[in-house]
C-alpha cells in the first residue's frame, strides 16, 4: 500500500510501505493492505510505518488519516 505524509509546507514521504500504526484519538490502530475505509482523528504521539526490514518511527503533534483504496493520507498539524 501507498504512505503519503503531507505537511502543510510538502510531502514529507510518499512510499510503499508493509504497515502503518498511528496514534488515534480513541486509541492506537494499526493500517495493513487492504484495510476498509476509513477517516480518522490523529493526537500527538508516535506514528510509524514498516519498509522491507525497516520499521520507521516519528513523532507526531496530531492531525488527520484518510485510509481508501490501499492509499494512506496522514495529514500533520
Amino acid at each position: 500500500m501507498t504512505l503519503k505524509i503531507i505537511s502543510a509546507e510538502k510531502i514529507e514521504f510518499e512510499g510503499d510501505v508493509e504497515q502503518v500504526t498511528l496514534p488515534g484519538a480513541l486509541g492506537s490502530f494499526q493500517v495493513l493492505q487492504n484495510h476498509a475505509a476509513l477517516l480518522a482523528a490523529l493526537v500527538p504521539g508516535t506514528m510509524s510505518y514498516r519498509q522491507g526490514d525497516e520499521l520507521v518511527e516519528r513523532k507526531i503533534d496530531g492531525g488527520v488519516a484518510d485510509v481508501k483504496n490501499n492509499v494512506v493520507n496522514v495529514c500533520l498539524y
